[in-house]
């Protein structure tokens, strides 16, 4: 959804204050998640399109009962919004994704996700429909998927080939689970941006959970985390800057005034700007729109074109995970959580990530798709280091003391991790063990064992 336009921007350092403006004491912060899931027809199976007594449009319009509130453009209702700060937003192939509001605890997030899970399986049961949590599409090829009427991605759609192979993947055929986070200050924001920017792998290997592409095992354990890797190499990556001294609110909006433009949104419509520099426009000199300066809305808009595995806007985004079932859902922010929101356990991170070299960190980036908890890092692998990085966060979750109504804090949401570290297969592996014994090499049954 676009932004609201707001003053217009004069000088750099505007852009710079709107960064540091994110900056929030402890007691203010937040966990906010947000999860995308396949819709496909139970019928044949196939991805939904928007038109239709059974398409994207009508499950929109099902979900109106619970409160929800149209966001409209051109006439299609592409996103809804509540009073709760949630918003429900499409994918460029219909992937449908709940942005979750910010919430204090770990429990207010699952009880969210679940309530989503409850009002989404209503209005499927209606209409034939179910959705299906993995990292990239089991079965079906680009050309089955069918485009949301969206402005901005008809924009993308033409862009993105010029840069990357594999961008049209990422569009069409990609879910993901993510965490957003917030920072006390400049200093905070740089120690959680260097701790999850190069545990991010870990990320990876723990929720990798796509190793199918159009119905047969692709050499890949995440599919999804692969995309990444050929989509823009001038918006996607390990962003090595991060780790270097000086960088802070400002070397990242000289990384982001570097990352090409895809649009601008003036009067209802988006103006494809695509390839061109902001860095002109904040000069006033933006092809498109000549003599005319950004305003606050065009610099938020931008920030959410770039694709790095730990995205800054007025909070950090944790982007390596593969969409996954129902009940690892709320294993992600339980994660993150342990390790960024207490002080102890950021240390204990920090302390073991600080001499990864640039070059260990893209090797991990590398490898990491293909092998999951098997990378190799120095004389151990991501499983090793896994169970070492959920020790501090489960440790981090109790020092936290937050508690359910039952008494319980939040380190069992990290169960599921623990599991998978413990067996050291990542939940690909299970995958490809049913697809080899159960399923009898057909991917169909994917549809019903993992359907929520």
């Amino acid at each position: 959804m676009p932004s609201t336009p707001g003053e217009p921007i004069t000088d750099k350092r505007q852009l710079v204050e709107y960064l540091e403006a994110g900056s929030k004491p402890p007691s203010a912060w937040r966990i906010g998640t947000e999860h995308e899931k396949f819709v496909f027809r139970r019928s044949d199976l196939r991805r939904v399109p928007y038109e239709g007594p059974d398409g994207i449009a009508a499950l929109l319009q099902g979900m109106l009962r619970f409160g929800w509130k149209p966001v409209v453009e051109n006439g299609n209702t592409v996103a809804l919004t509540n009073d709760a700060q949630c918003s429900i937003t499409l994918e460029p192939g219909g992937q449908f994704e709940l942005s979750g509001a910010p919430l204090e605890t770990l429990h207010q997030t699952c009880d969210e996700v679940h309530e989503h899970l409850r009002q989404v399986r209503e209005v499927c049961d209606e209409l034939g429909l179910g959705m299906l949590g993995l990292g990239f599409d089991p079965k079906w090829r680009r050309e089955d998927i069918s485009w949301m009427p969206k402005a901005r991605y008809r924009i993308m759609r033409e862009y993105m080939p010029k840069k990357g192979r594999l961008g049209l993947d990422m569009m069409l055929r990609t879910c993901t689970v993510q965490t957003n986070l917030d920072y006390q200050s400049e200093a905070d924001m740089i120690k959680k941006f260097r701790v999850s920017l190069a545990l991010q792998p870990l990320a990876v290997a723990l929720f990798a959970n796509s190793p199918f592409v159009e119905g047969r095992p692709a050499g890949y354990l995440s599919a999804r985390s692969r995309v990444w890797t050929d989509t823009d190499p001038d918006r996607c990556g390990t962003l090595p800057f991060v780790f270097e001294p000086g960088f802070g609110f400002e070397r990242y909006v000289d990384y982001m005034l570097d990352v090409p433009m895809y649009f601008v949104y003036r009067d209802g419509r988006y103006i494809d700007a695509s390839g061109l520099s902001f860095r002109d426009f904040l000069a006033g000199r933006l092809a498109v729109l000549p003599g005319e300066l950004p305003r606050l809305g065009d610099w938020t808009d931008h920030l959410t074109t770039a694709f790095p595995e730990v995205r800054l806007k007025t909070f950090l985004e944790m982007r390596g995970a593969d969409g996954g079932p129902w009940r690892r859902l709320c294993a992600l922010p339980a994660l993150w959580v342990g390790i960024l929101y207490d002080a102890t356990a950021l240390d204990a991170a920090w302390e073991l990530v600080a001499d990864w070299t640039k070059a260990e960190r893209e090797g991990m980036r590398r490898d990491v798709p293909r092998l999951a908890l098997a990378t190799p890092l120095r004389t151990r692998t991501l499983r090793d280091v896994a169970l070492e990085v959920l020790e501090i966060a489960r440790e981090g979750l109790h020092r936290r003391a937050r508690r359910s109504t039952f008494g319980e804090d939040e380190t069992y949401f990290l169960d599921p991790l623990f599991a998978i570290a413990g067996s050291g297969r990542a939940p690909a592996e299970e995958l490809l063990d049913d697809f080899r014994t159960r399923w009898r090499g057909q991917i169909d049954p994917v549809f019903t064992d993992y359907a929520y």
